[in-house]
């Protein structure tokens, strides 16, 4: 009789065990299937959509680098990478770009961009919650045993380029250098990556590949984030500039114009515009400081940066209420006022910032600066950067063309 009872009592442990383990995984990832994905081609995927269990208890702070390209947006990405206490991620989102854009059929359709922001924001929420097994959809080819040599600017992050998750050889607090990480470090072990992640109390992402902060709205509400948005801009004429030179075949026509004084009259000016339109629009959201924005979301412009890069990147930690730590610090001072011939690396991030931000002035003719400023004169005002009225304005750089404006975080 007593061994009877000693054994319903063990099944009766047994069973709530059990119970509690399958309630933790259920909550910790309650999914359903995607539609919009699986019409793409794609295996069935965690979605947004439909009714959420779980929340974040641990509270992480979750950044978001909302930026376009050429904006000083790996500059900033690095202020988080030097953290210590900061899982970084360098554009993540572009696995989602290779892999959906050439399913797409109709080009840049509404349908098709709803279905590329849906699959970001999921990738985004699993990437937070330090699933990097979510991230495997997107590799091609597909990682073997969660490993892979295919992770995009893998060496941008510091702590995938260091022990545990990475061990070359040389001392323990070995830093290494973008492209001796691809070399030395080997295949991506995503499962030690993800440990890593779950070590650290902070998880930050850089993209250029969302439009707009109102295409984050589903993510800034989602009760298992705690996710702040730093919208990175600069001025327009300074990211065509160094669109230009960056990227030189696909802004041909614009430094043909430059070189001959001609406009073309095939000029694809959505080069422009889109920049403008879109961060027009976000801007106009942020300062508009709807509810759901309020205390996730502030405005830096790239200028401000440059110009007094420690006094802002201590205002964007104080609006994270997250310590400033002396690796960060360090990293300002060596990677701000050094010698720009040091930083040719197109994603290089040693200059000498405040140069850096004003270089644009002597790359443009004053003929595309004028057009520029017609462009995105709605823009330009919103963000507080000046018309140049002339040629002789333009090229003097003892006229600034940047209003003193206090972009204040919504809290």
């Amino acid at each position: 009789m007593q061994c009877s009872w000693k054994a319903v009592l063990l099944l009766a442990l047994a069973s709530i065990a059990i119970q509690y383990t399958a309630i933790r995984t259920f909550t910790a990832k309650s999914f359903h299937t995607c539609p919009g994905l699986a019409e793409a081609g794609l295996a069935e995927r965690l979605c947004e959509e439909g009714p959420t269990f779980a929340y974040n208890l641990s509270r992480k702070t979750h950044i978001l680098i909302l930026a376009t390209t050429r904006s000083g947006s790996s500059f900033v990405g690095q202020l988080f990478n030097q953290h210590l206490d900061v899982f970084y991620l360098f554009e993540p989102l572009y696995h989602v770009q290779n892999t959906l854009i050439p399913r797409f059929t109709q080009g840049k359709s509404p349908a098709d961009r709803r279905v590329m922001l849906g699959a970001s924001r999921d990738l985004l929420r699993s990437l937070y919650d330090c699933d990097l097994y979510f991230l495997e959809n997107y590799i091609k080819p597909p990682p073997v045993n969660h490993t892979t040599d295919r992770i995009f600017r893998r060496g941008a992050s510091r702590v995938l380029c260091s022990r545990p998750v990475c061990d070359p050889p040389g001392s323990a607090d070995l830093v290494l250098e973008e492209g001796d990480c691809v070399r030395k470090c080997g295949l991506l072990n995503l499962t030690v990556a993800a440990e890593a992640c779950r070590e650290r109390n902070h998880v930050a992402i850089k993209t250029v590949r969302v439009p707009e902060v109102n295409d984050l709205r589903a993510l800034v509400e989602d009760p298992r984030l705690n996710l702040k948005v730093i919208q990175l801009v600069r001025d327009p004429r300074g990211i065509l500039a160094s669109r230009s030179e960056t990227f030189r075949d696909t802004y041909r026509l614009w430094r043909l114009w430059y070189g001959t004084g001609r406009k073309p009259y095939n000029l694809d000016v959505t080069q422009l515009t889109t920049v403008c339109e879109d961060f027009s629009n976000s801007v106009s959201t942020g300062l508009m400081r709807p509810p759901w924005l309020k205390g996730k979301y502030m405005l830096v412009r790239y200028e401000d940066l440059a110009r007094n890069p420690m006094k802002k990147t201590e205002e964007i930690y104080g609006f994270l209420g997250i310590p400033l730590d002396s690796h960060v610090a360090r990293w300002i001072q060596n990677n701000t006022q050094g010698d720009p011939t040091l930083g040719k690396h197109k994603y290089g991030t040693v200059r000498n910032s405040a140069a850096t931000a004003e270089k644009w002035r002597f790359r443009l003719s004053y003929d595309i600066v004028a057009f520029a400023q017609n462009a995105c004169q709605r823009v330009l005002a919103q963000l507080g950067y000046k018309m140049a009225t002339s040629e002789e304005e333009l090229k003097n750089p003892s006229i600034s063309l940047v209003e003193e404006r206090d972009f204040r975080p919504f809290s």
